[in-house]
């Protein structure tokens, strides 16, 4: 099969070829997908598990990307709730070959089905932006209806949807952001807006939650605008600088059958738009990770083209 491969930790994006590689096996509990989107996170060849695996073993040639969408095409031995046919999408482990290929093993129970109206480019833009925002706003940071949370990042990936989300539990949001990102943010449903390079976003006043994004000065001097008892919430980096008379916590995306199934059907409602930026073949990812131009939504990499049958 064909997927895209890096090597050398020290040649970063200039690294990742196009090559070919063994068709995956599937361990006990897993499936294998034939993958027809994939999305990527361009930061995760800093990531360690992007060069070993879970015991510090060397695994490279190493396959990026996380998040899919595809078409059962094998079982592994004991695997249940699944079937050979079936569309599916969601995460692959961070310690294992990814999604950047036109096959995959990924566990079970990290897969969710998929509606047939459901577009796979659409769907690999959900796992890790959608589960990020699901898990930050309600399971780590409990935003309910009538709070206030303030979301660095509006108009990217994860910001996006978790405007969406906080909008719809009752939420009053503001969103922060570059200039060109305030018409995004607004018409996700961000009531005030901030532009980070210009406007006195620390000056917003207090809020119930922060969900940042971002890290460095932002997500310190985030921490002064967190009510008492409220929450401070990131995944850039753990805090150095704590709310007074709240909480902050750092926290890392894990994938949830149950709320990827929930977030499908949002989209299938017209409840969650996730935005789609670039849609780009298998043979330009490379490209797309070496992209520095900023564009709102998620860069796609589209693997196959047409819908999988059984055993292809």
């Amino acid at each position: 099969m064909r997927a895209i491969t890096v090597r050398d930790r020290d040649a970063g994006v200039s690294g990742l070829t196009l090559t070919d590689m063994p068709h995956p096996h599937a361990a006990e509990n897993d499936v294998i997908v034939r993958v027809h989107a994939a999305g990527f996170t361009p930061g995760e060849l800093d990531w360690p598990a992007t060069w070993t695996d879970r015991a510090g073993r060397d695994r490279t040639p190493s396959i990026p990307g996380h998040e899919l969408s595809g078409v059962v095409v094998e079982l592994g031995y004991g695997t249940t709730g699944l079937t050979v046919g079936q569309r599916v999408f969601g995460l692959t482990d961070w310690a294992r070959d990814g999604s950047l290929a036109e096959y995959t093993a990924v566990e079970a129970r990290n897969l969710a089905p998929l509606a047939a109206d459901i577009d796979h480019t659409v769907a690999a833009a959900l796992p890790i932006s959608g589960l990020t925002a699901w898990q930050g706003l309600f399971d780590h940071a409990h935003l309910r209806t009538g709070q206030t949370v303030l979301i660095h990042g509006a108009a990217g990936g994860v910001g996006s949807i978790a405007v969406q989300l906080a909008r719809e539990v009752g939420a009053h949001v503001i969103g922060t952001g570059r200039a060109d990102d305030r018409e995004v943010a607004v018409g996700l449903g961000a009531q005030t807006f901030f532009d980070l390079a210009a406007d006195d976003w620390h000056r917003a006043g207090e809020v119930d939650v922060v969900f940042d994004v971002i890290g460095g000065d932002i997500l310190d001097r985030s921490a002064g605008l967190v009510r008492p008892g409220g929450t401070l919430v990131t995944i850039a980096a753990p805090p150095t600088v704590q709310p007074r008379d709240g909480r902050a916590v750092f926290f890392v995306v894990e994938p949830d059958r149950a709320q990827l199934t929930d977030l499908a059907q949002r989209v299938r409602t017209g409840r969650l738009n996730p935005i789609v930026g670039a849609v780009r073949p298998l043979s330009e990812a490379a490209s797309a990770f070496a992209r520095r131009r900023r564009t709102p939504g998620r860069t796609i990499i589209q693997v196959a083209d047409q819908e999988a049958t059984p055993g292809s």
